[in-house]
């Protein structure tokens, strides 16, 4: 029962870890001041007439739809996009040897995985509401974003070379100790047209006005599919469930330890 008990407690002090980061965004969110941009070039012109340009720096949170020029390609689909993630992860059976409680030698099959191929990508964009259209710099910030992929393909690579359209790697050889089951291919993606609240510093540092990452590092930089009022809402009621779910592996793992040692 003991040991039962330090499971619930360690779990518990993982609650209290995630609600704290959690609650380091939602002190974010609500610290940015929400804005448009029509308003941000009004200040921005304010205080550049004042004390000049480039000195300017505000934590601000805005809604509005990506837009680019020229869009990034994500790299399996080919979907047009401002950022993608690409993971390939490799499938497989391992062999554990363990011991049981009589002290003999059990083996066992076991399924992994492993990421073999990551890579991501974004570039800079504009989105637009219905005031204007202001640069975004996404370097650093937490994308939210769609998943267009997700395919496990159980085929062998052919000669060493794993293929899936245009996107291909050199595998490594040193599997023998194991038995591929397959590959599983996933992407995602923060497509152009789409709306977006981006909360970072806005700056007229470079001569031209644009949101980038925050020099505060407990200032958050993100880009979200999610508006205001749904963020704020699931983070009050994640908040809830985490602390409901610290409370109680805590005391059960608190009567399990009591029980374990009388």
């Amino acid at each position: 029962m003991s040991i039962i008990g330090i499971v619930f407690m360690a779990i518990a002090i993982i609650l209290v870890v995630i609600r704290h980061f959690q609650a380091q965004e939602y002190s974010s969110l609500q610290l940015a001041r929400s804005t448009n941009v029509e308003e941000l070039k009004s200040t921005s012109i304010a205080i550049k007439e004042q004390i000049g340009g480039g000195n300017w720096r505000d934590y601000v949170k805005i809604w509005g739809k990506i837009s680019v020029s020229e869009p990034i390609l994500s790299e399996i689909k080919q979907e047009p996009c401002v950022y993608y993630q690409m993971l390939v992860k490799r499938e497989y059976e391992e062999k554990v040897r363990s011991q049981n409680s009589e002290g003999k030698t059990e083996e066992r099959i076991v399924k992994k995985s492993e990421i073999i191929a990551e890579n991501n990508r974004s570039i800079s964009f504009t989105i637009t509401d219905n005031t204007g259209e202001i640069i975004i710099n996404p370097q650093g910030a937490k994308f939210d974003t769609i998943k267009i992929l997700d395919e496990f393909r159980p085929e062998e690579s052919r000669g060493g070379m794993l293929k899936y359209g245009s996107f291909s790697l050199l595998l490594k050889s040193d599997y023998s100790q194991t038995r591929t089951l397959g590959y599983r291919y996933q992407e995602f993606i923060l497509p152009v047209g789409e709306e977006v609240l981006v909360v970072g510093t806005v700056s007229d540092e470079t001569g031209n006005l644009r949101i980038t990452q925050p020099v505060n590092e407990k200032e958050m930089f993100m880009i979200s599919l999610k508006t205001d009022e749904t963020l704020t809402a699931n983070y009050v009621r994640n908040h809830k469930n985490f602390t409901y779910g610290v409370y109680t592996c805590s005391i059960i793992g608190l009567i399990c330890i009591i029980i374990g040692i009388f």
